[in-house]
């Protein structure tokens, strides 16, 4: 009877060293998708983006654009039922990832993300070296060699494929996937949304299943058939004793009414239900690969003070309500990224 319970800890060890990162919320106990922003000068903002961050893009470096107040930088999310991790310790998430890849594949939302995470990870060790390369026009690789730890952020907007004809403009293919030969990594962040609504109206866009194409698809259709296939393709092609895959939920962005302009504050209180979310959920739920849903929509839709507004450095004409500034609400996203990975 010992030998059975002894072997019985010894299986269900097992389990825990190669749990999925769904497990990890469920080992965690806690949801973090829900609670509230709290006003922390004395912890936040995490880095100084134009002093600790020389590599972060223009248009995210909203104090450096010329934004006057400041408390958007100093907001913490503290989730309802527990406590995220009071600072974020980069060289502990460095340590425990030497000599692995985390690959962010995604739209530009997805590369808000990926700023913010070489910021804060450059940040820990800012005595360290690193190197950032551009390979491709949709490929940045961001490495510290002393850890031997890569960030990489893929630029695909859609997931599923996209070829461009002459005649009838982008056709965005929803039942094809011949990129992802490319995502490679020990972690895979994945995040798709924005491109499906935010379409160029100038272009003529059509949707595309087998060799029927569809001109006047809802987006929202168009979204959650691609979406099932990318859940598909993850499911046929990635090992998830070798692989740990999330997906970045969805990012609300704030144009409606007047918009994220002049908003210093988060808002509070309850949201009303946000486009595509029960899609993600649906489809992450169907699959037999256990994604684990980083679920940034409530947190986000309560951020109408986070987005760069007019400071972008394209001059005020321009407003942009639905990127982020940095330091900022993306680093509440690696926050719960660095929870979920590494545990509580």
């Amino acid at each position: 009877m010992a030998f059975y319970f002894g072997l019985c800890a010894l299986v269900f060890a097992v389990l825990l060293s190669v749990a999925s990162p769904l497990y990890l919320v469920q080992a965690n106990a806690c949801d973090f998708s829900l609670g509230n922003w709290v006003l922390d000068d004395s912890h936040y903002p995490l880095y100084d983006a134009s002093r600790d961050c020389p590599f972060i893009g223009r248009g995210f470096n909203c104090l450096r654009n010329g934004r006057p107040d400041q408390d958007y930088l100093k907001y913490r999310w503290k989730p309802s039922g527990c406590d995220l991790p009071r600072r974020f310790d980069g060289v502990n998430f460095l340590e425990r990832y030497k000599g692995k890849k985390i690959m962010f594949v995604g739209d530009s939302i997805s590369n808000n993300m990926w700023q913010s995470l070489t910021c804060l990870l450059h940040n820990a060790v800012p005595e360290s070296s690193y190197a950032l390369s551009t390979p491709t026009k949709y490929l940045s690789v961001f490495t510290i060699p002393e850890f031997d730890v890569s960030i990489i952020w893929l630029k695909n907007g859609f997931l599923v494929d996209v070829v461009h004809d002459k005649e009838k403009g982008r056709i965005v293919k929803l039942d094809s996937i011949k990129s992802g030969y490319m995502w490679k990594g020990d972690v895979l962040i994945f995040n798709t949304y924005h491109w499906w609504t935010h379409l160029n109206e100038s272009e003529t866009v059509q949707f595309q299943v087998g060799n029927e194409t569809i001109k006047n698809m809802d987006p929202m259709e168009a979204y959650k058939i691609g979406l099932t296939t990318w859940s598909k393709w993850i499911d046929a092609n990635i090992d998830p004793s070798m692989t740990k895959v999330l997906f970045q939920g969805i990012a609300a962005s704030h144009f409606q009414g007047e918009g994220c302009l002049k908003e210093t504050k988060p808002e509070e209180g309850a949201q009303p239900p946000y486009p595509g979310v029960e899609i993600v959920k649906n489809v992450l739920s169907s699959m037999s690969y256990p994604v684990y849903l980083l679920d940034i929509t409530f947190l986000t839709q309560l951020r109408i003070d986070g987005h760069p507004s007019i400071y972008t450095g394209k001059g005020t004409s321009y407003v942009d309500c639905s990127h982020w500034c940095l330091a900022g609400a993306p680093d509440a996203w690696n926050e719960i990224l660095f929870a979920v990975l590494l545990g509580l």
